[in-house]
């Protein structure tokens, strides 16, 4: 577990793009009737969800918190 907590936390770190942030709240709002962070919530609760991923969505969440 060592090995993907490291990946875990060096990803973390990466710098995503405002614009894919952006695109990502649009689709999530279209998925989940308007409701975006609640839908990033659900979907990060996927089991098979990928780590760039999780990372994105919750990239989304703290983006529509600000």
């Amino acid at each position: 577990m060592t090995g993907l907590w490291a990946l875990l936390k060096g990803l973390r770190g990466h710098w995503i793009p405002e614009q894919e942030i952006r695109a990502e709240a649009w689709a999530l709002g279209g998925r989940h009737l308007g409701e975006v962070t609640e839908g990033a919530r659900r979907e990060l609760r996927a089991p098979d969800i990928s780590v760039r991923r999780a990372v994105l969505l919750k990239a989304v969440i703290r983006s529509q918190t600000r």
